[in-house]
């Protein structure tokens, strides 16, 4: 969860840099990219952890 919550950050401050920065535009790419990436990554694991094994009788 906290490597989530880091990438979110990192897309954060990317992203702002970049429109901040005169022609940084390339660091707000970047940031979407880091961005959906992690988001690629929290639904993974959302949707690894909701499976649950069901025991045979």
């Amino acid at each position: 969860m906290s490597l989530f919550l880091l990438l979110i950050i990192v897309a954060i401050v990317l992203g702002i840099i970049g429109v901040a920065a005169h022609g940084l535009f390339y660091l707000l790419i970047i940031g979407v990219v880091v961005l959906v990436a992690d988001l690629v990554y929290g639904a993974m694991r959302l949707r690894r952890r909701g499976r649950r094994h069901h025991r045979l009788r």
